[in-house]
């Protein structure tokens, strides 16, 4: 087992996606999307002003390639409705179409530039090739939880860190499992009057 850390600049629902039952993480953090396998752990920590707090943590349980992820009925609910009034609608990362003439559509999302692609981050989200999908999560956002002092090592910079010893990762394993899986509250950045993430909630 692997276990990545990394830093969760923007906490909006969308990078992660805890919502539909399923934390899937689609875009974004290319090269951990193409490296990692199932059984490994991510965790994403607040930035550094933010004390470095847990905002998730998800064990992976499924890798799907864009194609299949998009296909798949489970998760038709992650196609942004970037329309409607609930944010939760708005916030989905299943937003990569594959086109029978090749290439892949980018629906209108947090990544795009409003109904046109945004070539930049369409290019930065393929590179990570995979979508990485979890049904045993801990997403925490607004109440982020601190980092225990003997897992301070898996606080990062701005790429990543999954090079830890056998003590840490049964450590942290030892410490997740104390904590209750599911979400526990609406992202860091979420509107504060708007409740559609509760009706989501796992």
């Amino acid at each position: 087992m692997k276990l990545y850390s990394y830093i969760v600049v923007h906490d909006t629902g969308f990078a992660p996606n805890p919502f539909w039952r399923f934390c899937t993480l689609a875009t974004c953090k290319p090269v951990i999307r193409r490296t990692a396998s199932k059984g490994d752990w991510i965790v994403g920590l607040s930035p550094k002003a933010d004390g470095n707090r847990i905002i998730y943590a998800m064990r992976i349980d499924e890798i799907l390639p864009y194609d299949q992820y998009f296909k798949d009925p489970r998760f038709r609910n992650k196609k942004p409705e970037y329309g409607t009034d609930k944010v939760v609608n708005k916030c989905g990362d299943n937003i990569y179409e594959l086109l029978s003439s090749g290439g892949f559509r980018q629906l209108p999302s947090q990544h795009s530039r409003g109904v046109c692609d945004n070539p930049r981050s369409k290019e930065h989200d393929l590179s990570g090739e995979n979508c990485l999908i979890s049904n045993h999560f801990y997403y925490f956002g607004q109440k982020r939880i601190d980092l225990p002092d003997a897992l301070s090592i898996m606080i990062t910079g701005r790429a990543y860190k999954n090079r830890f010893s056998d003590e840490i990762k049964t450590a942290f394993m030892a410490f997740i499992k104390n904590q209750k899986p599911g979400i526990h509250a609406p992202p860091t950045k979420w509107p504060p009057d708007d409740d559609s993430w509760l009706i989501r909630k796992q």
